[in-house]
């Protein structure tokens, strides 16, 4: 039995039969569906199993995948290579004691403000550190001996209020241990001593002009 056109379901002989986009045609009737233009198998386009001209082809801003059978067979063979080397992913992974986290953009964000917390921490605890105790540290103090210790404990040094300027003298040398501070020789008069609190005072070092903070246990009032 002869099968129908495609464009007018007449029978078609094999003498005058096209076979093409699933269909058998007359010679006549394969053409374009817009313009009528009579095609043939070299410059036929074919869309949704309807002829085109190359002018009147639709144009289409995404490509159609036809669920052919083979496309369909691809497809599955696919999913079942993502299921594979998923599980053997997870297997590979399991009793690691972590999980994969995908770098999304959200996940981005979350990184970073974690980063600006952690630096903002760090600053933090790096200026609370600086903070210095009531005595000086060990390696820039220079022992007194027990007489001076002794005069010293018959005779507290007075801590002025705050606002309140005086004259010291350093009963000690003492070395500067950071920019802010002045460095003392024994018997170094500073003036203009202002409180700052219990361990440190500020004057300038008359010998040398140097002004900045000083240890309060270095100096006594003249």
């Amino acid at each position: 039995m002869n099968p129908p056109c495609g464009r007018c379901t007449k029978p078609v002989y094999p003498t005058e039969k096209i076979n093409c986009l699933d269909k058998y045609w007359h010679k006549g009737c394969f053409s374009c569906d817009v313009c009528k233009m009579t095609l043939s198998m070299s410059n036929y386009k074919g869309f949704n199993k309807r002829p085109y001209c190359s002018m009147h082809y639709p144009k289409t801003s995404f490509t159609t995948v036809a669920d052919t059978p083979e496309n369909l067979r691809l497809k599955h063979q696919t999913m079942l290579n993502s299921q594979a080397l998923y599980k053997e992913e997870f297997e590979k992974n399991k009793g690691k004691g972590f999980s994969v986290v995908v770098d999304t953009p959200e996940m981005q964000r979350l990184k970073k403000t974690q980063e600006q917390i952690s630096d903002i921490k760090y600053h933090e605890d790096f200026e609370r550190s600086k903070i210095r105790s009531d005595a000086p540290p060990p390696e820039n103090r220079q022992e007194p001996t027990s007489q001076e210790l002794n005069n010293q404990a018959d005779n507290q040094i007075p801590v002025p209020p705050s606002g309140v300027r005086k004259r010291y003298q350093a009963m000690y040398s003492y070395t500067a241990a950071e920019a802010d501070e002045v460095s003392l020789k024994e018997g170094d008069f500073i003036d203009d001593v202002e409180f700052i609190d219990e361990g440190w005072l500020f004057g300038s070092n008359q010998r040398t002009g140097q002004r900045g903070m000083l240890p309060a246990n270095y100096v006594r009032p003249v």
